[in-house]
């Protein structure tokens, strides 16, 4: 009931943020129903118009683009979430750890850390995926890691402030153990920005799996994936053909989706009436 209370007091930004992500998370769990032809499977001529066979025409290979887009949408969300989770897993319990710790332990994470985020972020990647493969195994863990680093830096922040706060010293001088004042006193405090930064993190991470899907070493075909088929038809361009305007706009439709949510969301935790 209370879910229902919050939606029905939330902006209408908010609604149509929920509804386009929603309409996203419908069409990768039920690609396989929805979809009229098979993901690779080849349905007519390369780059036919719009028709009622083919809602949204066909890519290079002759592929339907409707079915390609829906199947793109399972594996580019997936792989986009279950990265974000893990550089979320990964990066929040270091910093809640070096932030009650203190001491050689926070010096020895935050400068591996630094270490980490002096390289640019795309070009690490892409040295990573050339030496590891680009698996989705690999694709995964090289851009959890990476993005760990991001996180790493807010929950510790946000864990520093939290941990000299009376209630925790309390919880120090009852002899609460480390990971019960991490479990107990920081985490549920410090869920507001870091539900928040999940948001923001996942658009980054969905955005740098397309960008690297279009660079070659993102999902490799003949998986469907938004990034690989923006860059598989650009050259319908030249002829006048806007094949790639479609898994574009999914990205795109998607991006913008999260961040209304995420504003909102932001604006519920800051306290704002208004």
């Amino acid at each position: 009931m209370a879910v229902f209370k919050l939606l029905r007091q939330s902006p209408w930004s908010a609604r149509c943020g929920l509804a386009m992500v929603l309409i996203n998370i419908v069409a990768a769990i039920f690609a396989p129903v929805i979809a009229p032809f098979g993901e690779t499977e080849i349905t007519g001529d390369v780059w036919l118009p719009m028709s009622s066979e083919h809602l949204l025409g066909t890519d290079h290979l002759g592929r339907d683009m409707f079915t390609r887009l829906l199947y793109g949408a399972r594996n580019t969300i997936a792989i986009a979430f279950v990265t974000t989770m893990l550089s979320f897993l990964v990066g929040s319990l270091l910093g809640f750890l070096a932030a009650t710790l203190k001491g050689w332990v926070d010096q020895l994470i935050s400068r591996l850390v630094d270490i980490l985020m002096a390289f640019p972020t795309l070009i690490f990647a892409l040295m990573a995926l050339s030496v590891v493969g680009t698996s989705v195994t690999a694709l995964i863990l090289v851009i959890a890691i990476l993005d760990s680093t991001r996180v790493y830096r807010l929950s510790r922040a946000v864990a520093m402030d939290i941990a000299v706060m009376e209630y925790v010293e309390a919880a120090r001088l009852r002899g609460e153990k480390i990971w019960w004042l991490m479990r107990q006193e920081i985490l549920p405090n410090a869920m507001p920005p870091l539900v928040a930064e999940f948001g923001l993190r996942f658009c980054f991470v969905f955005l740098f799996i397309a960008a690297l899907s279009f660079l070659g070493l993102g999902l490799q075909p003949p998986t469907a994936d938004w990034g690989g088929m923006v860059r598989e038809n650009a050259g319908a361009i030249t002829f006048g053909i806007f094949i790639p305007l479609w898994p574009a706009g999914a990205i795109a439709f998607l991006t913008v989706g999260v961040n209304l949510i995420v504003d909102w969301f932001l604006h519920i935790a800051s306290g704002l009436k208004d």
